[in-house]
């Protein structure tokens, strides 16, 4: 379950503003969701390819340049279609209970 909702998470993340794997990473891990960098990657990767994603390079001043994703136009209307559709979801699970 968590890697369908893994897609989501990563948009939300990258809704509030550009950010670097790592920083992806730790958001995820504070959020309890266990990730490691050969999830992440690949994913971001398909999600860029699908046209969801972009990036930007940026010269590090200890170490090699660093990647910073974005949302595009696309992947914001992707993020508020998995928002409601997650929505909806949890609103359904949630009734079975009542």
């Amino acid at each position: 379950m968590r890697k369908g909702v893994l897609e989501l998470c990563i948009l939300r993340v990258l809704g509030r503003g550009e950010a670097y794997a790592s920083d992806l990473l730790n958001d995820l891990r504070k959020a309890d969701m266990l990730v490691v960098e050969g999830t992440l990657y690949p994913l971001l990767t398909r999600m860029k390819n699908a046209g969801w994603l972009d990036y930007r390079w940026e010269e590090s001043k200890s170490g090699p340049p660093r990647k910073y994703y974005r949302l595009t136009d696309q992947g914001q209307v992707i993020l508020s279609d998995l928002d409601r559709e997650w929505i909806a979801f949890t609103d359904a699970v949630a009734s079975l209970s009542q």
